[in-house]
Order: C-alpha cells, then sequence, then structure tokens
C-alpha cells in the first residue's frame, strides 16, 4: 500500500463511518473463512478454530463486542488454536482489554475491523500480548479512539501492547488513530528485574495517524521489522514513527528495520536512545519528517545505516550525538534536510560543500567510533 492511500484510508473521525471503508470479499476468499481446517492451515496453527461470531460477537460498528472476542480466546484448550475474526466491525472497551494468551493466532479477514470504544482514560490497550508465547497477530485493521476520547491527559493509549513475551508475529495489519502508541514492544517489570519480549518479528504493518509514535521499543532482545510503514504521527512528544526508548527499565539489543517507511512524523523518523545495541536500520525511506531523519543519541551503541533514503526532513537526515558509539552509516542517500533552517542560495554556507554535507549528515563531538563510508548527498534544492 502506498502511503497515500495508507493515509487516506485511515481518516475516520466518526465510529459509524468504518462501514465505508471495506468492499466485500470476493467469493473465493468467502469460500475460504468458511472452512475452518484452510484458516488454520494458511498459518500453519493446527488444532481448535473459533469463530467469533459463535461467541456472540457482532460486529455491527455498535455492539461491545469485548467479551464475545474474549471468550473465544479463553475457550482454546491450552495446546491453543486460532480464533477467527470475520467482516465486521467489532468494538471493543480498551479499558478491558482483549487479552492474547499462548499458542494461538487471532486471526481477521481482510475488512475486519476492531475499534476501540472511546474512554477518559490516561493509559488503555485495545490487544494485550503480555507474559505469552508463540503467538500471531495477523490481518485486518484496529482503530483506536483518539477522536472519541473523552479525557485530556495522558498518552498512553495503544493498539497493540506486546510485554514480556516471546515468538510473536505480526503481520498485514493496519492500526491507527490510537491515543498513545499504534505498536509498543518492551517488558514488564521494573530494572534489574524486567523480563523483556524476545523475537518478535512486525511485517507488512501500516501504523499511522497515531497520537504519540507509529512504533515503541523497550527493552527486548530480538525484534524484526520489515515491509512496514509507520506514518503521521502527531499529538504528543515525541511523535516519531518508531522510537526506540528503553530508558532504564533494561536493555533493548539485536533489533533490524528493513524495507520500511517512516514518513510524515511531526516528530523524527527514527530515534535511538540510551540501553540499545546492534540495531540495523537498511533499504528504508525515511523522509518528510518534521524532525530528524534518524537520531542516535544517549550512548545508542553499534549502529548500522546502510542503503537508506533520508531526504526532506526538518532537521538533519541523519544526527549521530550524544555519547553514541560504533555508529556506521554507508551507502545512504541524503538530501534536502535541514528544511527547517533554510538559507540563501548565494550564501558562503551554501557553497560549502562540507557545510551541506554537515546539514545532511552531522556528528557531534561526544559521539565516537564513527565511520561514515560511501553515502551520497543530493543537491539542495529547498533554499531561497
Amino acid at each position: 500500500m502506498t502511503h497515500t492511500a495508507a493515509r487516506s484510508r485511515f481518516r475516520m473521525p466518526r465510529r459509524r463511518s468504518l462501514h465505508a471503508l471495506w468492499l466485500a470479499l470476493p467469493l473465493a476468499a468467502l469460500y475460504a473463512w468458511s472452512t475452518s481446517s484452510y484458516a488454520g492451515s494458511q498459518l500453519g496453527t493446527a488444532g481448535t478454530v473459533i469463530n467469533v461470531r459463535d461467541k456472540g460477537a457482532k460486529g455491527d460498528g455498535v455492539h461491545d463486542d469485548t467479551h464475545a472476542i474474549q471468550s473465544a480466546i479463553d475457550s482454546l484448550p491450552a495446546k491453543g488454536g486460532t480464533v477467527l475474526v470475520p467482516k465486521g466491525t467489532y468494538m471493543i472497551d480498551a479499558m478491558r482489554s482483549i487479552n492474547l494468551r499462548s499458542n494461538m493466532t487471532l486471526q481477521l479477514a481482510p475488512d475486519a475491523t476492531i475499534a476501540a470504544l472511546p474512554n477518559s482514560s490516561q493509559r488503555s490497550y485495545m490487544i494485550k500480548v503480555w507474559n505469552v508465547n508463540n503467538v500471531n497477530i495477523t490481518g485486518g485493521t484496529i482503530i483506536g479512539e483518539r477522536e472519541g476520547h473523552t479525557g485530556a491527559g495522558g498518552e498512553w493509549g495503544y493498539g497493540i501492547n506486546i510485554q514480556a513475551s516471546n515468538h510473536v508475529h505480526v503481520s498485514d495489519v493496519h492500526i491507527a488513530h490510537c491515543w498513545g502508541d499504534g505498536m509498543w514492544i518492551g517488558a514488564l517489570g521494573k530494572a534489574p528485574n524486567a523480563v523483556p519480549s524476545t523475537d518478535v518479528s512486525v511485517d507488512n504493518v501500516v501504523s499511522t495517524e497515531n497520537r504519540r509514535q507509529g512504533l515503541s521499543i523497550g527493552p527486548v532482545n530480538g525484534v524484526t521489522i520489515t515491509n512496514s510503514t509507520f506514518s503521521n504521527t502527531h499529538g504528543t512528544m515525541p511523535q516519531s514513527g518508531i522510537d526506540i526508548e528503553p530508558q532504564t527499565q533494561g536493555q533493548a539489543n539485536n533489533i533490524t528495520i528493513d524495507h520500511c517507511n517512516l514518513i510524515d512524523n511531526r516528530g523524527s523518523g527514527l530515534e535511538i536512545h540510551s540501553n540499545v545495541s546492534n540495531v540495523t536500520v537498511k533499504n528504508s525511506t525515511i523522509t518528510n519528517n518534521y524532525g530528524y531523519g534518524v537520531l542516535t543519541v544517549d550512548a545508542a551503541t553499534q549502529v548500522t545505516l546502510n542503503a537508506n533514503t533520508m531526504t526532506g526532513n526538518g532537521l538533519a537526515g541523519l544526527s549521530i550525538a550524544g555519547h553514541s558509539s560504533y555508529v556506521r552509516a554507508t551507502g545512504n542517500t541524503l538530501g534536502n534536510n535541514s528544511a527547517r533552517y533554510p538559507m540563501k542560495t548565494d550564501s558562503p554556507q551554501a557553497k560549502n560543500s562540507s557545510f551541506i554535507r554537515g546539514r545532511q549528515l552531522e556528528v557531534k563531538d561526544a559521539a565516537n567510533q564513527i565511520t561514515t563510508d560511501s553515502n551520497t548527498f543530493s543537491p539542495q534544492t529547498d533554499w531561497h
């Protein structure tokens, strides 16, 4: 899906307008969804398959379906299985949440939507993946309640929240309009005993028009994000596409971001903070963010950026700041960054190639062991 399509698809200020989003499934797809064994085999999920409609879910965009969906999940046997969410709009209470369990798949039809009922809380969770193992979430759309939110404070209303869980895969999901973050992946508990999430993969996910972040990452060990878009975050700081921010809760290690789009966020495209190591960002487009394209700060270490496009960002395309160390930036394309600080084309700075490169890729004095090779700096075209 293109960024433009993703953005327009999620502009839904009124709950009832959700119905207008979805087209009927093709006949072949309807047949597939009517066959439980087919739905399970598509994800390699053996065992019990439960349709939420069989537990009383209505999917009419009005009725509170939280209990029915949770009942379907809780009805799975210990060995697990698949919960199917067919076409429809399922309203849920994010103060109660949908709580996933181990060894299960939550499979939404392409035209199924899980949408949050308005609340006034500073903190709420639509889908919780806490202290579980071997979980798949795939398909459909998750819509938060930022337009309907009845409170004023807080920034912690989550679409999908993964904490202290292992072997979790999220794919082909669209998330939008959350009061806080579209997604959070991190730990439960306080340092030094916080339990991180491990082996989490995110593929072909669009997280857009959320209020705080497209995706936040706390303490983890092993996260892979591929073919995904994080865009149009705006509302409350930091407003980034992706923010890796374990802070003092623990360590965030071994994170790969590959073939992703981080675009049009009110903050930066990607922020990498303290207690973070072994991050690889490659083949990604990081453009038109109001802040930095990529910012490493606060002793982030062992960061590799390769073959990315960082253009049109309000501040530097890449800023290696704070006490960042062992950062390697190679083969990237940078241009038309620092757009918030235009200069006259006849100024001495505009004629100084080293100054221009500094506006695209800056390395602060406190950073150390930094390598920048074979990057391409396209000419500035936004000066006047």
